[in-house]
């Protein structure tokens, strides 16, 4: 700060205002919610979220133009690239457990902004999933009937010609929404039960699906007289692994139910796997039994289920995919609309947003505000905009909360932990006026030497403070964020300098930037920049190079292990890998989206600059005047041994800072008394 001069001193208390972290409770289990929800309850919430009408829709989409039969290779591969970014969302809502989902968990690691943009994000996503499911829930109803609700409304209620605007107002839409908004203020258990009702039938009918299904089963369907296995080859396997990655976007509800769940860290990571397991299990059984009971290509994308059942002569088994439909996405709508409030409320409570949806029910212990407001917004926009308009804002917000999830996990994990005094030793090393100043001469003889823990103690012997110094050397050396013993001789003399963790957050950094360096060539490098194959050649290897080199580098550090909590395995490659994914994915998403993605981080940094920065509750926290308790310990030889400590207004006291002082000099009065 002193070489840039005085000048950009405000300027750089600015940008630690926008990158402060959140400061969490020291009982993250207390809460103003209710915390009733078992595994089961959160597994079921996930399989919801994740098994709607991709199930009927998708499987039949990318079977006929992207994969064929090799669909089941797609869900396959998407599974196993969704789960990676399960781990990291399980790790943190067993460690954090407390509402928000990735803007708590970007909070707590990355900084204030950049979680308020995640979560900004992610509502957005939110209010168009569930428009979105709300859209296809009325067309495949009202398809059913012939498209009567369609032209009774095109002819008597109203119709309009509005670039994208629907061609009618999708009432049927808007009023499943305002129903289960309804339904979601009645509290998590009525929430929760729904969602067993629906989930219960959803699953038979799956099952129904399943069985009759390989019963008609014909394995010519896969062989070369229909085009074979794999006839798109193995681009169109990954292009389908893309496609269907989408399906598997909803198990953030879970850890987004964090702060309501009986035993968070048990709990959510269970509910995570099974939920996840389950998903894969029905896309990939489902996509083989479809893709076996009628050629691939003769498979029709809005009804796939239906119409195979269909044309093998059994049309009455539609009726019954058809209420397994409806009933997978009501689960998605009320997937939606039970983790859209639960983030505005975690924003509001944060200050980050209107303090208005910051109140929780004193009866049903939900955000109730939030709920009626959002359910509304979400109404509206399916009454206006059609499915295809709404589809196109999608995975963009998902897939960049993703990205930052993972990145948190990596800076977490090798994060040095921060010191912090027991008031246990507040108490026991106050001084108290009614005891004798002077040590006694056997205590002459001793070291008092405080400890991590903030305890003094005394040492006999000059033996047993040199095992103390070894201790706390091996300690050190041990500490998250330190480069590894093994490791030291090969890179110790470039990086052992840094502070804990330090080379660790520049690593993470070279990571995402590597990251999209490496995505953008591979997706624009050979069509929009047309680069020369020797060029194209060297990019890859440079930020591919880059990318491993910054994961081996941030391996070589000392991780935190907790033994209490779910952690996510081979870290950092796990979320390194996860980054890599998303990035790719959100590199392959159109130009409009982006744009609509600009516009809507533009509005999002006029909330916060607007309000938001103004209101933080950790702003507000470092404007408070901190209140300093200080102890004093006469060593042996003289000195003087200061703990200040700084009391916040919770009574909690921060870390400590131990210093050691020579004696104040006597006045003349106190010589003269010596004399």
């Amino acid at each position: 700060m002193a070489t840039c001069g005085r000048g950009c001193i405000p300027a750089v208390r600015f940008c630690q205002r926008l990158n402060r972290l959140k400061t969490l409770d020291d009982d993250l289990m207390v809460t103003s919610m209710k915390r009733c929800l078992t595994m089961v309850d959160l597994a079921l919430l996930g399989v919801g979220g994740m098994v709607g009408s991709g199930l009927y829709v998708l499987t039949g989409t990318v079977a006929k133009d992207t994969a064929g039969p090799a669909v089941v290779l797609s869900f396959l591969i998407a599974g196993i690239a969704s789960l990676m970014a399960a781990l990291c969302y399980a790790e943190f809502g067993a460690r954090v457990p407390r509402t928000g989902s990735a803007y708590m968990f970007t909070y707590v690691s990355c900084g204030e902004i950049w979680a308020f943009l995640i979560g900004w994000n992610v509502v957005l996503e939110y209010m168009i999933g569930g428009a979105a499911v709300a859209r296809a829930w009325s067309g495949y109803l009202d398809s059913m009937f012939n498209h009567t609700i369609q032209n009774y409304t095109e002819n008597y209620i109203m119709k309009w010609n509005v670039p994208y605007i629907a061609h009618y107002p999708d009432l049927l839409a808007a009023a499943i929404l305002v129903v289960a908004t309804i339904f979601i203020t009645f509290g998590v258990r009525v929430s929760s039960w729904l969602n067993h009702i629906f989930s219960a039938v959803s699953l038979v009918v799956i099952l129904f699906i399943l069985v009759f299904g390989f019963m008609l089963a014909d394995p010519v369907n896969w062989s070369q007289k229909e085009g074979g296995f794999a006839p798109f080859g193995v681009s169109g396997v990954m292009a389908g692994t893309a496609t269907c990655f989408y399906a598997f976007v909803g198990f953030d509800v879970i850890a987004a139910s964090s702060e309501e769940a009986k035993n968070p860290q048990r709990a959510i990571p269970m509910a995570t796997a099974i939920s996840l397991c389950m998903a894969a299990t029905a896309y990939i059984l489902v996509s083989t039994v479809l893709t076996l009971m009628v050629p691939w290509h003769s498979l029709d994308p809005n009804s796939a289920l239906s119409d195979a059942f269909f044309r093998r002569g059994y049309s009455w088994a539609g009726y019954i995919v058809a209420v397994g439909s409806i009933c997978a996405m009501n689960t998605v709508l009320l997937s939606n609309l039970f983790s859209l409030p639960r983030i505005v409320y975690a924003m509001a409570e944060d200050g980050l947003f209107f303090s208005f949806f910051a109140k929780v029910n004193p009866v049903t212990k939900v955000p109730v505000n939030a709920i009626l407001v959002f359910g509304l917004l979400m109404a509206v926009m399916a009454l206006i905009f059609d499915l295809e308009a709404l589809v196109q804002f999608l995975s963009i917000g998902t897939l960049l909360a993703y990205t930052f999830v993972a990145a948190s996990v990596i800076v977490l994990r090798f994060q040095p932990e921060k010191e912090k005094t027991s008031s246990k030793a507040n108490s026991t090393t106050s001084p108290n006026p009614n005891s004798n100043p002077e040590l006694s001469p056997e205590a002459s003889e001793s070291q008092i030497i405080a400890q991590d823990s903030g305890e003094l103690k005394e040492y006999e012997s000059f033996s047993d403070k040199l095992q103390l110094v070894e201790m706390q050397k091996t300690r050190e050396r041990s500490a998250p964020g330190v480069l590894k013993a093994r490791w030291e001789p090969y890179l110790g003399r470039v990086l052992g300098d840094f502070e804990p963790g330090e080379v660790v957050a520049f690593s993470v950094l070279a990571v995402m930037v590597s990251s999209v360096s490496l995505c953008a060539v591979f997706v624009f490098g050979s069509n929009q920049l047309q680069l020369p194959t020797w060029s194209f050649a060297l990019l890859i290897v440079v930020f591919g190079s880059t990318f491993l080199i910054s994961l081996v580098i941030i391996y070589a550090h000392e991780p935190h292990i907790n033994t209490k909590t779910f952690q996510v395995p081979l870290v950092p490659f796990i979320p390194g890998a996860s980054i890599l994914m998303n990035v790719f994915l959100m590199l392959k998403l159109s130009p409009m989206t982006w744009i609509r993605f600009t516009v809507w981080v533009a509005a999002g940094l006029l909330v916060y600059f607007g309000y938001g920065i103004w209101h933080s509750k950790e702003g507000l926290r470092e404007l408070q005047p901190k209140d300093m308790a200080a102890r004093y310990v006469v060593l042996p030889s003289g000195s003087l041994v200061e703990t200040v400590q700084s009391v916040q207004p919770n009574g909690h006291g921060d870390a400590s800072a131990l210093h050691t002082t020579p004696p104040p000099a006597p006045s003349a009065e106190e010589q003269q008394a010596k004399r």
